[in-house]
């Protein structure tokens, strides 16, 4: 019954968090066809500035207040999970207000985050959100804490469908790139308002209270420090790269304009493209850690293992169904969403990066879950050392391919690094076997989906070659995963049968 809950909790978190990243993939579509590339350059240099604040505010405060909040269950401590949440928020707002207000206060020496001026006042429109969506932060890793999936779900959904709605509203007719990125950014600032109060609204009227934080401040500051240090580093290598990469370009003989369009295409269009699957890593990872916490806690070393194994053959299976269709179908969807070929081209070449990047994603997570947090935090900042490497060595060279390369060694090394303490921690855990499975079935995948879109182009345009191929790749690499034992039938034969 245990399991079936899951797999429910799961699927439901997935099937929204598809609905809220097709959404938000939409919207990018717009944006780049009504800002352009220049546009959707400077409105993602400064979410990019942006989110290393939101980072270093409270990105590892809704991951240890959930596992707080799971501990306090194994211990039936109903106070100690209000506790935990309360000390989360004051930990936030602590962070979060002089921030906001320091930030807004120096505004005339901000020029320095950025490598292009005019990204400054319309980061300073982002600011209140800086308190916002931290506090909200808090909150959604209640939701998970109390597995509470549907609320948190539905109000992921609606504050990306509120983004999207004020956005298309607001940048209707705008001709100018710079005003297009600023009313993009203000559609963000409406969306962090409605998550915060909706939110807030939901925790109290289902029973949740604030109450003295003093007991769960030290564990959750001890905790929350390592992932809220790796994601910051995440946040300012994002940065580093928002400010390398377009001044290599420039160096390298673009001019401002093709070196920030350049950028856009790469980091705006194309990369967001390899992320298609985190929506469902994503989904499985929140469901499983809460119990995985539980079962670690309570010393259910079988559990743990168990749990952790189904967790990375899962997104091994996943990256293998993305990663065929990429390959073959990435110039067509780039072509017919953007209207860009270089898209298409840094798809097709990078689309292999999606298997490491989902087992990097998945062990990230579970590890967090075994009070792991200092070990990852140590592998990536090795891959971040890579990406950098990468960047600076090699873009004179291959343009923004540095990028995507650097980004594909990161990934790597965080996850064989993820992976070899994994085994160390649970023993007998046997993942390899599986994932050279999954290399097989891309394998043998991507050749029959790159001879079917060979043909296919002949006398078909980007769509339709979409509609057609797509559904067949994914038809065959399933295929190839059965045969390879990758998964098995028997969840639908039971549920056909009890039907």
């Amino acid at each position: 019954m245990k399991n079936n809950n899951i797999y429910k909790s799961a699927a439901q978190v997935t099937i929204f968090s598809t609905v809220e990243k097709g959404l938000s993939f939409l919207y990018r579509i717009v944006l780049s066809r009504a800002i352009g590339a220049e546009g959707l350059g400077i409105y993602q240099i400064c979410l990019t500035v942006f989110s290393v604040f939101l980072t270093a505010a409270s990105s590892g405060v809704p991951v240890t207040v959930s596992r707080l909040m799971a501990k306090s269950t194994a211990k039936n401590d109903i106070r100690g999970k209000h506790s935990a949440v309360t000390a989360g928020i004051c930990c936030t707002l602590f962070i979060t207000v002089p921030v906001a207000l320091g930030l807004f206060l120096c505004r005339g020496w901000l020029g320095f985050l950025f490598s292009d001026d005019r990204c400054v006042d319309i980061f300073l429109i982002l600011l209140p959100g800086l308190v916002l969506t931290s506090v909200y932060a808090v909150i959604r890793g209640s939701f998970w804490g109390n597995k509470q999936f549907l609320p948190y779900s539905v109000i992921e959904l609606l504050e990306d469908a509120v983004m999207v709605i004020c956005g298309v509203i607001l940048i209707s007719g705008v001709s100018d790139p710079v005003a297009g990125a600023k009313y993009a950014v203000i559609a963000v600032i409406v969306s962090y308002v409605f998550s915060f109060a909706v939110s807030i609204g939901w925790y109290l009227s289902t029973g949740g209270k604030f109450v003295n934080p003093k007991r769960q401040l030290k564990p959750l500051i001890a905790s929350s420090t390592p992932i809220t240090a790796m994601r910051t580093s995440a946040s300012l290598l994002n940065s580093a790269v928002a400010f390398l990469l377009p001044a290599l370009l420039i160096a390298g003989g673009a001019g401002n304009s093709e070196a920030m369009s350049l950028y856009g295409i790469a980091v705006g269009m194309a990369v967001p493209m390899l992320f298609i699957p985190s929506s469902a890593i994503g989904s499985i990872a929140v469901v499983v850690a809460p119990e995985l916490s539980e079962n670690y806690y309570r010393g259910n070393n079988v559990a743990v293992a168990t749990d952790v194994e189904k967790s990375v053959n899962a997104a091994v299976f996943i990256a293998a169904l993305v990663i065929p269709v990429l390959f073959a179908l990435g110039g067509a969807i780039s072509d017919f969403l953007y209207s860009s070929e270089l898209c298409g081209e840094i798809v097709t070449v990078s689309c292999f990066l999606v298997l490491p990047m989902c087992v990097s994603m998945m062990t990230n997570t579970v590890l967090n879950s075994m009070n792991c947090e200092k070990k990852t935090l140590a592998y990536f900042c090795i891959g971040a050392v890579a990406t950098l490497l990468c960047i600076g060595i090699l873009t004179r060279f291959i343009g923004v391919y540095s990028y995507v390369c650097g980004l594909g060694l990161s990934n790597i090394i965080s996850a064989a690094l993820n992976l070899k303490l994994l085994k160390k921690k649970c023993g007998n855990l046997n993942v390899m076997q599986f994932i050279r499975k999954g290399i097989a079935a891309v394998a043998l995948s991507c050749l029959f989906g790159g001879l079917l879109v060979g043909v296919l182009k002949n006398f078909m345009p980007p769509l339709a070659q979409i509609a057609t191929g797509g559904p067949l790749i994914l038809l065959f690499t399933a295929g190839v995963c059965y045969l390879l034992k990758m998964f098995t039938l028997k969840p639908l034969k039971k549920i056909i049968s009890r039907d």
